[in-house]
């Protein structure tokens, strides 16, 4: 079986992480002394795939230089493509529509890391036959729980839970039919998936192992302080 292309998105402006993204793009961020799309790419590229399409943006010279100058692994192809200052996630991938050339194709955020078990996500896409799946995570909430008895007794804590529901993880796996549900403008989250999921087209594959994104200074702080703890969950090479 091809594993096709790995699309990233790595266009976005990081306007929540300002303290970083004024002089750098999002995925030039760094954890542990490189920038973070370099360990996303190493999540895919330990786990057997081989070309990468950079969906670049914002600053998006500065991923051009940087992937020209890294030594690659053998045989794995790092190609950043201009798909615009403010285009949205759907159409990002929609303008890389000819680099994935008709097969299916992994897509994925630049900014989050898994100890996802990519193969696993294959099989499960592949036995379902739907056009599209989405990891699925359940995150630890950003704070800790008070639980509460019916007569408002404070019964006791809970430091940081998880989460009760599922969100959107990226980590996604895509028939080149997708492309029909994409337009220029559009936001990958909304129409696109929506779409997907009325026509009964879309799976999600549930990860309960490590998951988080760097959305904020405070996220690319906890993620520099695991790596530097030396076992880094989402390490996997």
């Amino acid at each position: 079986m091809s594993l096709g292309p790995v699309v990233i998105l790595c266009g976005g402006r990081g306007t929540r992480l300002q303290e970083k993204t004024v002089d750098l793009p999002k995925p030039l961020v760094e954890i542990g002394g490189r920038p973070i799309v370099w360990h996303v790419i190493q999540l895919y590229a330990v786990q057997g795939f081989a070309e990468f399409i950079l969906c670049t943006g914002y600053k998006g010279e500065l991923i051009e230089r940087w992937a020209a100058a890294q030594d690659w692994p053998e045989g794995v192809v790092v190609t950043p493509v201009d798909t615009g200052l403010d285009t949205q996630t759907g159409g990002r991938i929609r303008r890389v529509r000819e680099h994935v050339a008709g097969r299916p194709f992994c897509a994925t955020y630049a900014d989050g890391v898994a100890d996802v078990d990519l193969g696993a996500q294959l099989a499960f896409h592949t036995a379902h036959g739907g056009h599209a799946s989405m990891t699925v995570v359940r995150p630890e909430l950003q704070f800790g729980v008070t639980e509460l008895d019916p007569e408002h007794r404070v019964t006791g804590f809970r430091e940081k839970p998880r989460s009760e529901h599922w969100i959107n993880g990226g980590f996604f796996r895509f028939e080149p039919a997708v492309f029909d549900y994409l337009s220029d403008s559009s936001v990958l989250e909304r129409e696109p998936l929506e779409g997907l999921a009325a026509d009964g087209q879309l799976r999600a594959f549930r990860h309960t192992g490590f998951w988080d994104c760097m959305d904020t200074y405070k996220d690319a702080i906890t993620l520099n302080d695991l790596w530097a703890s030396g076992v880094p969950p989402w390490k996997l090479w």
